[in-house]
């Protein structure tokens, strides 16, 4: 079919996202180097922080090594905001269940395992494919006593975050945001990472903005700040000597990556108008298909645009089974599946992923609860309302959707390749 069609595997390949390089950020590790402030110190890091603190619009940024470090710490300071501080063998969440978007990457929730709560997922919205505020509202009715949300911007895109702060307010509840992947997206006019009770960004290789590695807590408190730096820092008291009265944490950012990030941070605006762009091409290039890209809030937010995706309706949709490593589909005409287009891409050289699988899939979080609106998702039906799936919306785009090359360096002659090779999957 597709040899009919002419064509060819790319000869460079075509990524699912990877890091835009400018050349300024050389020079900032170059500096980094020759003034031999190479460890977690220097003014990298401190213009990093003023930097993304002034975009942002919050008063203090905390730069450390990851996404997932920052998040552990905002799930830590929750946790004892909430419950008080614990003796260090226990984690600050010890026995508390915690409200968690179930269509995310592990790393959202990992952080309230680490501190031993107990996550409980609550399903995806169709909408923006982040967590349901109807669920949300389910949840509290079963779970009163939870007093802790974490929720994270799928794909870039903000969710519906004024009616899950109106619910957790209802409710005595905090917010944690995770907006790992959607640094430079709005909401109602602002960005994502200052609309939480903690908030954290990620710089990771494949993010808009990168540094190899790297996070930030973002918080307008500085008290919170001040904490999350001294727990960071291993949780050195003021001393000559080593002094430790609280359990720490080597979770700091390099002035390295700092230096890269340094440099990155001038084009982020520039990124996000060609992720838009990308993402409105293959609107148009999928115009007459059975398909739907991934949505988004128009009246209240703007996304980063991070990763287009797209979703198959459910006319043509072909048979598809995936185990827990493995995938196999039925080829149909005029139909195609998830796994069929991304075998089909891989052939020419492309790169694309599925959508993440909702947690409540996980096989480590087999035994968590998981809500939809209806009440407990597990064993939720699988009929259609409305042409949408009666609970467990998750597990819905999951089956349906997947991630195309969204890479900023793809140019339009590309892309038409790619939009081209996804129409004739359905062929």
């Amino acid at each position: 079919m597709f040899k009919d069609k002419g064509f060819k595997p790319f000869e460079k390949k075509i990524w699912l996202a990877t890091p835009t390089m400018h050349g300024e950020e050389l020079k900032y590790m170059t500096e980094a180097y020759e003034t031999n402030w190479m460890s977690t110190v220097g003014e990298n890091i401190n213009e990093v922080e003023r930097l993304v603190a002034g975009y942002i619009g919050c008063r203090y940024a905390v730069a450390l090594a990851t996404g997932t470090s920052g998040l552990h710490m905002a799930i830590r300071l929750a946790g004892q905001k909430l419950y008080g501080q614990k003796p260090i063998w226990h984690g600050a969440l010890e026995g508390q269940k915690v409200f968690c978007s179930d269509m995310t990457f592990s790393a959202t929730l990992n952080p309230v395992c680490y501190e031993n709560g107990e996550p409980v997922f609550i399903d995806t919205e169709t909408n923006t494919w982040n967590m349901d505020p109807k669920a949300l509202e389910k949840a509290f009715e079963i779970y009163p006593e939870v007093r802790l949300v974490v929720i994270a911007h799928l794909y870039g895109t903000p969710g519906k975050v004024d009616e899950i702060r109106k619910i957790c307010d209802a409710h005595g509840a905090l917010i944690v945001e995770d907006a790992a992947e959607s640094f430079g997206a709005t909401y109602k006019g602002r960005e994502t990472g200052t609309l939480g009770d903690f908030n954290v960004i990620s710089f990771n290789g494949n993010k808009i903005i990168t540094g190899s590695a790297g996070g930030m807590f973002l918080t307008d408190s500085k008290e919170d700040a001040e904490r999350v730096r001294k727990w960071s820092t291993q949780s050195r008291e003021n001393a000559w000597w080593y002094q430790h009265e609280e359990l720490g944490y080597n979770y700091r950012m390099s002035n390295v990556i700092a230096g890269v990030i340094r440099g990155q941070l001038p084009h982020l605006d520039e990124h996000i108008a060609q992720k838009k762009a990308i993402y409105e091409r293959y609107r148009d290039g999928f115009k007459g298909l059975p398909v739907r890209m991934n949505p988004y809030d128009a009246e209240n937010s703007e996304p980063n645009f991070w990763l287009s995706c797209m979703i198959i309706d459910d006319e043509a949709l072909c048979r598809q089974v995936r185990g827990e490593r493995e995938a196999l589909f039925l080829p149909e005409a005029g139909k195609s599946c998830p796994t069929e287009i991304l075998d089909t891409l891989k052939a020419f050289n492309a790169e694309g992923r599925p959508i993440w699988k909702p947690m409540h899939l996980q096989p480590v979080f087999r035994m968590n609860d998981f809500i939809t609106a209806e009440g407990s998702g597990r064993g939720a039906s699988n009929a259609y309302i409305a042409g949408e799936r009666a609970g467990d919306t998750g597990s819905y785009v999951f089956a349906h959707g997947l991630c195309l090359p969204s890479d900023n360096k793809m140019t339009p002659e590309e892309q038409d390749v790619v939009i081209e090779i996804v129409r004739a999957c359905f062929g």
